[in-house]
C-alpha cells in the first residue's frame, strides 16, 4: 500500500518561511499527481499546489509567488517551500496522491485516493 508521511510543520512569525516534506512509500506509479492541501478551522479543505509526473506545477492564487512545490524523486519526497507566510496561511496541511492532476480539477479533494496524516502550520 502507498503511504504518505509528512513532516515539517510548526509555528512561525508573519513573513517567515517553512518547508513541509512528504515521503511516499510503496509508490511505483509512472504517472502521478501529488498535491498539497490545507484546512483551517471551520473551513473546507482547499488545494494549495500540485505537481504531476511531467513536472508541471499548479498553484492556488492565494499562494502564487510565495509557495513552491517540488519533488526529489531519488528520495521519494515531495516538498512545499513556504515563504512570506501570513496568518491566513494557518491551517492543517496535507499531501495527497492521485493518478492524474486533471487540469482545473487538480484541487478536487475527493479525487485523491491517498492522504497523509496532516501537519499543523501556525503563523502569528
Amino acid at each position: 500500500d502507498v503511504q504518505l508521511v509528512e513532516s515539517g510543520g510548526g509555528s512561525v512569525r508573519t513573513g517567515g518561511s517553512l518547508t513541509l516534506s512528504c515521503v511516499a512509500s510503496g509508490f511505483r506509479e509512472r504517472h502521478y499527481c501529488l498535491g498539497w492541501f490545507r484546512q483551517a478551522p471551520g473551513k473546507e479543505r482547499e488545494g494549495v499546489a500540485a505537481l504531476d509526473s511531467d513536472g508541471e506545477t499548479t498553484y492556488a492564487d492565494s499562494v502564487k509567488g510565495r509557495f513552491t512545490i517540488s519533488r526529489d524523486s531519488a528520495k521519494g519526497t515531495l516538498y512545499l517551500q513556504m515563504s512570506s507566510l501570513k496568518p491566513e496561511d494557518t491551517a492543517m496541511y496535507y499531501c495527497a496522491l492521485k493518478t492524474f492532476c486533471g487540469g482545473s480539477a487538480w484541487g478536487a479533494t475527493t479525487s485523491y485516493s491517498v492522504w497523509s496524516q496532516g501537519t499543523q502550520v501556525t503563523v502569528s
